[in-house]
Order: C-alpha cells, then structure tokens, then sequence
C-alpha cells in the first residue's frame, strides 16, 4: 500500500543507507527510485548503525533537504 502511495502522490524523498550494511543491504534502497524517481538517494561508507557512524552527514544531507524541499 505504501508504495502505491508513493507512486500517486510523488512526496519528496530522502533516502541515506548505508552501502555496508549486512542486514538492510544497499540493494534495497535502489527500489525507492522506481517508485519515486526524484527521491534523494545518498549511499554512505557505513554499515547498519548510518546514523551513528556518520550523523554528522546525515544531518547535514537532512538540513540541506528540508531547506530544498519544505516552504518557509
């Protein structure tokens, strides 16, 4: 259902993975752009724990995002 929704109404989309993770490989984050082909998609030198091994990253790539994409 959820990608259904996404195909109909196209929200803006951040996706930040982390390409060495062993339980959510990187291979499932290239799916999203099927469905939602202007989404963001950021692959990091990280693993499972993204966030905190490159938090820093992240929340820059999330400020820069909304700054983009959500009316002020």
């Amino acid at each position: 259902a959820w990608q259904a929704y996404f195909r109909k109404h196209q929200p803006p989309m951040l996706i930040v993975w982390g390409k060495n993770d062993k339980i959510f490989p990187a291979a499932g984050a290239t799916p999203y752009l099927r469905d939602l082909p202007q989404a963001e998609l950021h692959l990091l030198d990280s693993g499972h724990f993204a966030l905190e091994e490159e938090g820093d990253q992240i929340g820059r790539l999330m400020h820069d995002f909304l700054d983009r994409k959500v009316p002020r």
